[in-house]
């Protein structure tokens, strides 16, 4: 019984010192841990504090499955609202003195129309359109898109003539506006080069349009609805996206979702650093379509700006016919084969020379095989003027083989 008494003394005794071993040490301890934690939660919910805790650079490493199959690998800062609008503005001052407003005027002449009241004359009025350009020498050169300045058009109902007046107006300084000759226009690239009689401009500087990658910043730069030179931001929404104007000419641009409106065409499509990756060109407008604008990348229209300043005009490759898509099933009902069926040959043209014959099937071009004019085209336009290309084709049931040298096209 001693025993048993004396164990169950000791085991309170020791329960004793736990308990006064909890209440000297460990509540304190644990407290202490509790409140830090407390502090370190507080303190990550403040930037500043968090920043210092742990930095503010983080890595990553991600793998896109596309259509390139890119990788990227890389570290990203945390970016505040400042920062991003100090971007904005540094961009903006850095393009903002290379851009101008583009005034054209033209003369629309409304056909004769008839009616039970008899004929009515034509009545002749003068209209106004605005655009955009971009400052691309010192001198006074500046670059915007043909549909801009090229108004040219007929109708059954109307007539709209040349432009009757091209009026530049600067951005900068006291915004001063100039008379402006018509250099140069280009409609298959939609390009056009204007001159101003003027000096020491700000020439905008070019990126390299074909490092330009999807997410980087965008700023959209021109004269929207002809209120002045205005800024749109956004991003690159995808590079190398092919599109159609309705008019039968195909560009390769850069997508943005800045916001393009009506009279920014011709304007610039600039980087985080005001440099210029492309000529803001087209939009889709339609019910339900936000943020859709495109860009002729720059890198496309330096050679094309230089044909136009001594040429005024870009001289291509020429073949010299007339064709039409032949398909398959179409072909096989006449006894022909798929490709190019020539249905017009030019007189003095390279076509003629080579000894191209209307009902002639084109199918390939230096042994690539084509179906349709545009792919033709697209192999003969990586020419130049004065090149030889092989010819395949197809004529009263045999193949040929025929060597063609590009004429110039007129």
């Amino acid at each position: 019984m001693d025993n048993e008494f004396k164990n169950i003394t000791e085991t309170r005794s020791e329960r004793r010192n736990s308990s006064g071993f909890k209440n000297r040490v460990l509540v304190p301890f644990l407290s202490g841990v509790l409140g830090c934690s407390l502090v370190i939660g507080t303190c990550f919910g403040v930037p500043q504090i968090k920043s210092k805790i742990l930095g503010t650079t983080s890595t990553y490493s991600s793998t896109t499955s596309s259509s390139m199959s890119d990788t990227h690998t890389g570290t990203v800062d945390f970016v505040s609202l400042a920062s991003y609008s100090d971007t904005a503005v540094y961009a903006a001052n850095k393009i903002l003195p290379s851009i101008v407003g583009i005034e054209v005027k033209y003369n629309v002449t409304q056909n004769s129309m008839f009616s039970f009241f008899g004929e009515s004359p034509k009545t002749t009025s003068e209209a106004t359109a605005s655009g955009s350009g971009i400052i691309i020498s010192e001198d006074g050169y500046i670059l915007t898109n043909n549909h801009v300045v090229d108004s040219k058009s007929e109708s059954t109902y109307y007539d709209i003539s040349d432009a009757t007046s091209v009026k530049v107006t600067l951005s900068s300084g006291e915004k001063q506006t100039y008379d402006a000759k018509i250099v140069g226009k280009d409609s298959q690239t939609d390009l056009a080069v204007l001159k101003i009689d003027a000096k020491n401009l700000v020439k905008a500087e070019f990126a390299n349009s074909d490092s330009v990658k999807i997410g980087e910043f965008t700023m959209a730069v021109g004269n929207p609805l002809a209120l002045g030179t205005t800024i749109t931001c956004g991003v690159v929404s995808a590079i190398n996206r092919e599109v159609d104007d309705g008019e039968g000419n195909k560009f390769t641009c850069i997508q943005t979702d800045a916001a393009i409106n009506s009279g920014n065409s011709g304007g610039a499509l600039v980087n985080s650093k005001g440099q210029v990756i492309g000529i803001n060109t087209l939009k889709v407008s339609s019910t339900g379509v936000e943020g859709i604008g495109f860009a002729i990348p720059i890198n496309s229209t330096i050679s094309v700006t230089e044909e136009l300043k001594t040429y005024s005009k870009v001289r291509r490759p020429y073949i010299g016919i007339g064709g039409r898509n032949l398909k398959e099933d179409i072909a096989k009902a006449h006894n022909l084969v798929a490709g190019v069926y020539v249905s017009n040959v030019e007189q003095f043209s390279a076509a003629e020379k080579a000894g191209i014959q209307i009902g002639d099937v084109i199918t390939s071009i230096d042994g690539k095989e084509v179906k349709t004019m545009d792919e033709l085209n697209e192999v003969k336009n990586t020419h130049k003027i004065g090149d030889k290309v092989s010819l395949k084709i197809y004529r009263d049931g045999k193949y040929q083989d025929i060597q063609l040298t590009l004429g110039e096209s007129n």
